[in-house]
């Protein structure tokens, strides 16, 4: 499949002037695992239900903390998780989960978005990545890659953790990018991020809708530029107050290894790097106003690819 999936990007990435694999490798700390029904990196796993399968992802320190609440308090650990799914059905515990703001997906869930075949075009003149982790800063790293002048927003109270995790993937998406460091808390701060986009072509972001409008940023706000919005599951509509990262959005689009019955991951948060080149491609394509870009749609566009 990873063969297969080279092949296609070979020909996506005409332009960027960077190879498949270049594309896709993050490192990590301790380094990476040979991905199966646990991720390369050993947050995501596979978990059996009653009725099929689920992508659960404890990513965060916060996403362990609420795994009692998923179980109802039958232990914190992998093992009482497995013991839960085996018990219940996977919509039920998507839905739970969901409901929890835990990553989760039931594998091949999602629509699969297009993978359009206009040539890129002219690079935009300015462009502000207000984004974090892989997709967005990638997205806004292969705008900078050819020509545009991207300026990076480090959030002071909320600082992006790829620098301190993946220094090399950090480097690759984000050396060509000029940084201004702001505490979005503050409003004098926010004024500041405010003019900077006021002058941008293109906003890139990574962050849910309702988590933005508490910074004030809205499409109606700033209708005259182009908002790359990159979520898991959609900017708006039913998947928009959902969470999710690389891998368990991989599962949902059903870019993986194995069938439906039995699933495996392969790559590494595979739906993270494909989404960031589909997002420059679409800016390049020039699409305008909010391009909704999610990565769980993204995978399963891929995931069609790849089969045909």
């Amino acid at each position: 499949m990873i063969e297969r999936l080279h092949r296609i990007l070979e020909r996506r990435l005409d332009g960027f002037g960077l190879s498949p694999r270049e594309l896709l490798v993050r490192d990590a700390p301790g380094g990476l695992q040979r991905p199966g029904l646990v991720s390369a990196n050993g947050h995501c796993r596979l978990q059996q239900t009653s009725d099929g399968w689920v992508a659960i992802n404890l990513a965060r320190s916060e996403d362990i903390e609420l795994i009692p609440a998923l179980t109802g308090g039958k232990g914190e650990t992998w093992d009482a998780l497995t013991r839960f799914a085996l018990a219940h059905d996977a919509i039920s515990i998507r839905d739970r989960a969901i409901e929890l703001q835990l990553p989760v997906a039931i594998p091949g869930e999602s629509a699969a978005y297009v993978l359009d075949e206009a040539a890129p075009g002219t690079a935009p003149r300015r462009v502000v990545d207000l984004s974090a982790l892989w997709a967005g800063p990638l997205c806004a790293g292969l705008l900078a890659r050819v020509g545009a002048s991207v300026v990076r927003i480090e959030s002071i109270g909320r600082p992006d953790p790829t620098p301190r995790v993946s220094p090399e993937l950090d480097a690759r998406i984000n050396g060509e990018k000029t940084t201004l460091a702001l505490d979005l808390r503050e409003a004098g701060d926010r004024d500041r991020l405010y003019d900077e986009i006021s002058k941008a072509d293109v906003l890139v972001t990574s962050a849910r809708a309702a988590a933005l409008a508490r910074l004030g940023l809205a499409p109606d706000k700033f209708s005259r530029l182009t908002w790359v919005a990159i979520t898991a599951h959609g900017f708006s509509g039913a998947g928009a107050h959902r969470v999710g990262f690389g891998d368990d959005c991989a599962i949902a689009g059903g870019l993986m290894g194995g069938s439906l019955a039995q699933p495996r991951f392969v790559g590494n948060a595979l739906a993270d790097p494909l989404t960031g080149l589909e997002a420059a491609r679409a800016v390049l394509a020039g699409r305008c106003g909010v391009i909704d870009m999610a990565m769980a749609r993204v995978a399963a566009g891929y995931a069609q690819a790849v089969a045909s």
